[in-house]
């Protein structure tokens, strides 16, 4: 993400995952919450599964990230490439590194959370089960809060423990 950055030309910078798709105006969403004010933000997210139980981890999700200023990867966080710069980038970390831009950023300023939604893949919530992705998230992150190694962390996550 630092790479990509390093070689962007726009002053503000959009990070997404491969398997989210932003809504169609999300530029001019974008740029209409820089010109308010916000250096940074993030999108709500919706999953591309429209069972109900999708419906309810989303809005979880968008829930705790207002009430925590704490962003991920799924929500497409969004930035001025001048506090990308204050805040140093991305964490040389493989795991939670949304998480620790998100703790940086919101020391200068609170996030722009937009109402629109980006659609995310429910490809692992499908695969890995639902609860048992839901209780892995909830431990790696306060494992993570306790300090654990985030290459540790990413070994739990991607299986390869």
């Amino acid at each position: 993400m630092n790479v990509g950055a390093l070689q962007a030309e726009a002053e503000i910078l959009l990070f997404l995952h491969a398997d989210t798709r932003l809504p169609d105006n999300a530029i001019d969403l974008i740029s209409q919450a820089v010109a308010e004010g916000f250096h940074w933000g993030r999108f709500d997210a919706a999953f591309d599964n429209p069972k109900p139980i999708f419906k309810l981890i989303a809005f979880m999700m968008n829930q705790r990230s207002r009430l925590t200023g704490i962003a991920t990867g799924d929500q497409a966080l969004f930035m001025t490439r001048q506090v990308f710069a204050t805040v140093g980038g991305f964490p040389a970390m493989a795991l939670m590194e949304d998480i620790a831009i998100s703790s940086k950023l919101k020391k200068l300023g609170k996030p722009c959370c937009l109402n629109a939604n980006v659609q995310t893949s429910a490809r692992r919530w499908q695969q890995h089960g639902i609860l048992k992705t839901i209780l892995l998230m909830w431990r790696l992150r306060l494992m993570y809060f306790f300090g654990a190694d985030p290459d540790d962390l990413a070994m739990r996550y991607y299986g390869r423990r």
